[in-house]
């Protein structure tokens, strides 16, 4: 199978979701690998105008539609964007498939995100404030929550325990918003109300577009 590769080199804006609803006609799927909800992709299908942060524009064909590891999830945008699609009569089931591996977009990340940029005043960067830069730093340092560990409630806890600790601590101490901290269970019981919602969508990413490219099994670990 060939498979064609769409980057921004510059700054965004370039017309890559364009691009890729273009390429999707004649595509057996489209793969996002990275990034996460600060994008958005506008894109003309039939008479309708549709804006997609998070599900690649592939969704708009009869063509599967991946969310790699590599991306950053804001679970409540996912399903939002998804009841959009729904609401304007595109149907996702059986077309979006995301991956058990990637890793979430959870409050601390948005509220630290926000808090940097505050402070930074004039100098300050123009960030979205949606905390993806956060989240891929938590995932680089092994801090971060993937959508599989919403599989299993009590493991899932123990680490939000133990990285809300950290993060509460940070946003006392250093940011002075000890009125904005976290409780892990209060998080634990939202964010397993969003994997109901998003599990049927769940699976092994690289099992399946290694199925696309007719390899049976990977050669290294992912």
């Amino acid at each position: 199978m060939t498979a064609l590769v769409v980057v921004g080199t510059h700054w965004g804006d370039e017309g890559k979701g364009k691009i890729v609803d273009l390429l999707t006609e004649q595509a057996d799927a489209v793969v996002r690998y990275q990034g996460g909800n600060n994008a958005g992709h506008t894109v003309m299908f039939g008479d309708e105008t549709h804006i997609l942060h998070l599900i690649p524009s592939g969704i708009l064909r009869d063509t599967m539609s991946i969310l790699g590891n590599g991306v950053v999830i804001d679970l409540p945008e996912l399903l939002k964007e998804i009841e959009e699609l729904r609401e304007n009569g595109v149907e996702v089931q059986g077309k979006l498939h995301v991956s058990a591996r990637s890793h979430l977009v959870m409050p601390w990340h948005r509220l630290i995100d926000q808090l940097r940029e505050k402070d930074k005043g004039e100098k300050k960067i123009g960030t979205t404030g949606r905390g993806i830069g956060p989240a891929y730093e938590d995932k680089v340092g092994r801090r971060g929550i993937r959508m599989g560990d919403l599989r299993h409630p009590e493991t899932l806890l123990t680490r939000l325990q133990e990285i809300i600790a950290e993060k509460n601590a940070l946003l006392t101490h250093l940011y002075e918003a000890s009125d904005q901290c976290f409780d892990p269970v209060s998080i634990q019981q939202e964010y397993l109300g969003y994997f109901e919602r998003i599990q049927p969508f769940v699976t092994e990413t690289p099992v399946l577009v290694l199925s696309l490219i007719h390899i049976s099994e990977p050669t290294r670990p992912y």
